[in-house]
């Protein structure tokens, strides 16, 4: 897998991280790196670069600009810009339902969910230690999509006193979503999912927190996207990195802005 650097100095790359592969190997995972590229982020650019470091990570099936760092100089000094909180970093989502306020800020700490080690959870219920965690989002378009479901279908009895044959289709329904504009104001294990979630309008086509919910036509993958990253390079300059929106995601937003 060719995977586009957006940003590169002595010190530091920004890279376009694809959706569906891992930035490391995962304790779930039964081998390292599955997915549809056999490696990890970490994988692809160790051989060029053996001295290669996570800065922070992207879920799975998030895309978007993500930080590595060249070597441990520059991971300690871009470590200590994330603890500070000097790194401003934008996402773009599409959740499900209508969001009320054209703009809002989610406090509310982040703990483990109690029945899915997998899952974090804010709010009743949440057990484990409690970490702070702070989101802005604003609205950029309310609309309407339709979506893929899945509906079963019974035919006649195979044979005489047997059971029905069911059958599976897909048929396009409407369904409301909002485009969303966030900024994680910490950076807290799924963020952005968890804090949706929350507000009871959780991330589009989340098979995690979302796995019931509608997903709009022609996207299969989370509906959420890391932006720009804006950071101060080893020579004290601020760096804005953008990432352009995905194929997949492109379509979709082009559908709900021609309405």
């Amino acid at each position: 897998m060719i995977i586009k650097v957006l940003y590169e100095d002595s010190n530091i790359l920004a890279i376009d991280k694809p959706s569906g592969i891992l930035v490391h190997p995962a304790p779930e995972q039964t081998q390292p790196g599955t997915g549809p590229d056999p490696k990890t982020i970490i994988d692809i650019f160790k051989k060029k670069y053996p001295k290669i470091e996570i800065v922070h990570r992207l879920d799975k099936e998030t895309s978007g600009v993500m930080l590595l760092a060249k070597n441990p100089k520059a991971h300690e000094f871009l470590k200590k810009q994330f603890v500070n909180r000097e790194v401003k970093k934008t996402y773009l989502a599409i959740v499900s339902g209508f969001v009320k306020n054209d703009y809002g800020i989610i406090n509310k700490p982040i703990g483990r969910s109690p029945s899915d080690f997998r899952r974090h959870l804010a709010g009743r219920g949440v057990r484990g230690e409690l970490r702070e965690a702070i989101t802005e989002y604003k609205v950029l378009k309310r609309f309407q999509a339709k979506t893929s479901e899945i509906f079963p279908r019974f035919t006649l009895p195979r044979i005489r006193g047997g059971t029905y044959a069911t059958k599976k289709f897909q048929k396009s329904l409407p369904a409301k979503f909002t485009y969303l504009e966030i900024s994680p104001k910490t950076g807290r294990t799924h963020q952005i999912r968890v804090h949706m979630k929350y507000l009871n309008h959780p991330v589009a086509c989340d098979s995690l927190y979302n796995p019931n919910g509608s997903c709009p036509e022609n996207l299969s993958r989370l509906a959420l996207h890391a932006k720009s990253i804006e950071f101060k390079n080893l020579k004290g300059k601020i760096v804005k990195v953008e990432s352009p929106l995905p194929l997949e995601f492109k379509k979709v937003v082009k559908t709900m802005y021609q309405k």
